[in-house]
């Protein structure tokens, strides 16, 4: 029997239960309004290591040690690790998962990678090929800057559309058993590239693959958007996130105030100087396995439709002129069968 429905989305057959998530951040992540959220803030950016890179590695070790140690398991015990990052050739997770002795899965989504290894985590479980598997990223700023724009010496001034990565890491642990939540649908991405070629501007580059996403989950499952407490998008920012409200008001769905971006939440934009918002890998990681998880196992929410979105670029294919497509995973995730 095809657990495929309508064009693109995906219903899970079996329970496909979360049963641990854990959080790490930065010292301005945690001066944010969501601080009370994460299970461990640095107040050292280098975490200790001598450079940023390794400094990353080392936050998403940290992350991923929490994680089991919170699901009471030891690595052994898991089947498989989902994991992504942004830099070259995902090294971050590759160096923070080498002593797992797990069989790793490495992915690159972008900033949508948290929800992609999320899913794939679920669809291995619910295909009958794991039991218990681990989903997780994250992103550093200093790094990302480095890489993606300018070293920080070099001091350069940031467009007011620009967005702020953030230094973060999540994880999460999907198993056949477990109380909940649930992951009960995905709707995998399509590639939509909108024409823009503004790396400081991704946020305009995301939004039309969150709405064909978003589009696609709703037609495919026949739910409306009132069946959900909370949709979630991953880190469009201020700019994007009311894109994407203007494409979906345009199809006659009004998101209103259930419609959320989690680079939105993190920082204060009034006061934390982030212009647009937060991004990166560790946006969505860290507002899932913090805000959303624990929200969820409060009671705040039983519904939530989770969104991440990713722009698909290099540094090179900038340099050349390139387009930044973007990319949109989301994820249905239920208190209750």
């Amino acid at each position: 029997m095809s657990k495929k429905i309508g064009g693109r989305t995906l219903r899970l057959a079996s329970p496909v239960s979360i049963i641990a998530s854990a959080s790490v951040v930065g010292s301005k992540e945690g001066e944010g309004p969501l601080k009370r959220c994460f299970d461990y803030i640095s107040q050292d950016s280098y975490f200790g290591e001598g450079t940023w890179e390794k400094a990353e590695s080392h936050m998403l070790k940290q992350c991923f040690t929490l994680c089991c140690d919170k699901a009471g398991l030891s690595p052994s015990q898991l089947d498989f690790t989902f994991s992504g990052d942004l830099l070259n050739q995902c090294v971050s997770s590759a160096f923070a998962l080498k002593d797992s002795g797990r069989p790793h899965f490495g992915l690159y989504g972008a900033c949508s990678t948290m929800v992609e290894s999320l899913a794939l985590a679920a669809m291995s479980i619910d295909g009958g090929f794991a039991d218990k598997v681990c989903a997780l990223t994250g992103s550093h700023f200093c790094s990302a800057e480095r890489q993606y724009r300018f070293p920080l010496e070099y001091g350069g001034q940031r467009p007011p559309t620009s967005q702020w990565t953030v230094t973060g890491a999540g994880a999460a642990i999907v198993s056949a058993q477990g109380q909940g939540p649930y992951i009960t649908y995905v709707t995998p991405g399509i590639i939509v590239d909108a024409g823009i070629k503004d790396a400081n501007n991704m946020g305009s580059a995301m939004a039309p693959a969150a709405f064909e996403t978003l589009k696609a989950h709703f037609n495919d499952t026949g739910r409306s958007l009132d069946y959900y407490d909370a949709v979630f998008t991953g880190d469009l920012g201020a700019m994007g996130h009311d894109i994407l409200q203007k494409l979906m008001g345009d199809e006659g769905m009004d998101l209103g105030p259930r419609y959320m971006d989690c680079g939105v939440l993190i920082f204060d934009l009034n006061t934390q100087d982030v212009h647009c918002g937060g991004s990166g890998c560790g946006c969505c990681a860290s507002v899932l396995c913090g805000h959303i998880l624990k929200g969820m196992a409060k009671g705040t929410w039983n519904r939530v439709l989770v969104a991440a979105t990713g722009a698909l670029m290099s540094p090179t294919s900038c340099q050349q002129g390139g387009s930044i497509p973007g990319i949109c995973h989301a994820v249905a995730i239920e208190r209750e069968l």
